[in-house]
């Protein structure tokens, strides 16, 4: 017979096992608290848009608080890196050593795209240039390529295939990254960046599926089939469902009923992995980027938190209903709000463009979340929190942190909600 959990009970259960029933560190943040909060996260998923900071800089923020941003860099950048970037969800960096586990998608490409007409057929010469390129010259960021483009070799050169072919190398796993500068990737032959201990390890395209499902339920706590097929992205059902299977017999998962999760008035199956557990409370406040892994998945978003949300970037402005790109707002184990941050640097100011409730909002709530924009703005080196009049919690937003509508605070001060 099936345990059954509470919706609070759930919510909770996944929160611990992202780390958020963690204090966050009262000393300086170093390297190893970087490695143990991306041993609970799994994957770390990379995002260009920079508005406030870029999207894989905020779940450390959120989990551990303010950090210097160049540490990031050091650990997942450096060429002596322990990660790597490929598409374990979209992109995402992951640790090195699982490269070998992520053959199976390497391959899968690799198929789809071998057809006598597809464009990989098509465009040999070209992907052969870039992998000699790169073979003689080392790692190489595009602009470099581009620099020594072959001008004399008649119509079949075009700097836009070439794009493409750095792309579906590394998509086959015959190129990787070997860092950025900037946010510009540098590519390199696989044998240049992964170890050949790594590259030589063969693993079974079921052995890896069931390996990744253990995973996301270990970085889930609870979750349903489709929960743990989207944290990697696994399209093979059949193969999510033998992964779930295995992973039952052999005592990792077990079976969970959870009051509310339903799909057409009829419950959701789920399962609890081993080592999840239940807090009786979470005693947490953070600013959730929109591709951190409690949110990423929007159906189990609103399953779990009773959060609808939508990326408005691609709406219209005059169209958008929370802002071009709000971050969903934790306190406790529920999403209290959703707020439109935008970092001023020219008046070193953090602008929160809106405030919006959600509804299991308390009036209480307004404390934290102004804590935790208190906090984002010192993490950011910025001086000044602006709030503006658009949003129905921009009033107690802006009340809480002594702010008056549209006006800044300066030389904001705060204290850290522990995590």
């Amino acid at each position: 017979m099936s345990e059954t959990l509470s919706a609070a009970q759930a919510r909770r259960a996944a929160l611990a096992a992202q780390g958020f029933t963690r204090r966050r560190p009262t000393a300086t943040v170093a390297a190893r608290h970087v490695h143990a909060a991306m041993e609970r996260l799994g994957v770390l998923q990379i995002d260009s848009v920079n508005v406030f900071a870029r999207s894989h800089y905020l779940p450390l923020f959120s989990r551990l608080g303010s950090y210097d941003p160049a540490l990031l860099d050091r650990v997942f950048l450096s060429r002596t890196t322990h990660y790597v970037e490929y598409l374990a969800h979209e992109a995402t960096f992951v640790p090195v050593e699982d490269w070998s586990l992520w053959r199976f998608r390497m391959d899968d490409f690799r198929r789809r795209w071998s057809a006598p007409d597809s464009w990989a057929s098509q465009n040999a010469r070209t992907l052969a240039w870039v992998q000699d390129e790169l073979r003689d010259r080392g790692p190489l960021r595009p602009a470099e390529l581009r620099a020594d483009a072959p001008r004399d070799r008649g119509s079949w050169w075009d700097w836009d295939e070439v794009k493409i072919a750095l792309e579906h190398l590394w998509r086959i796993g015959d190129v990787a990254i070997s860092g950025r500068r900037g946010f510009e990737r540098v590519y390199a032959l696989e044998e240049h960046v992964i170890p050949e201990e790594v590259r030589a390890r063969e693993v079974p395209r079921q052995d890896a599926i069931t390996e990744l499902m253990h995973r996301a339920a270990r970085s889930q706590g609870v979750a349903t089939e489709t929960d743990l097929a989207d944290y990697y992205r696994i399209r093979d059902r059949g193969a999510v469902r033998r992964a779930i299977d295995d992973l039952v017999d052999a005592g990792e998962l077990s079976p969970v009923q959870v009051r509310g999760w339903e799909r057409g008035g009829k419950p959701v199956a789920a399962w609890m992995h081993r080592d999840a557990v239940v807090p009786r409370r979470v005693d947490a406040a953070a600013l959730l980027t929109p591709f951190d892994p409690v949110v990423w998945f929007r159906e189990r978003a609103l399953r779990a938190f009773d959060l609808d949300y939508r990326i408005e970037i691609y709406v219209p402005a005059e169209k958008r209903r929370f802002g071009y790109y709000s971050l969903p707002v934790l306190v406790g184990d529920r999403i209290v709000a959703r707020v439109d941050l935008k970092a001023e640097r020219s008046s070193s100011t953090l602008q929160v463009q809106s405030a919006w409730w959600e509804p299991h909002a308390r009036p209480e709530d307004a404390e934290a979340v102004a804590q935790e924009l208190a906090l984002a703005a010192s993490w950011q080196g910025l001086e000044n929190i602006s709030v503006s009049g658009w949003g129905d919690a921009a009033d107690a937003v802006a009340g809480a942190l002594h702010v008056a509508r549209g006006g800044i605070a300066r030389h904001v001060h705060h204290r850290e909600v522990p995590a």
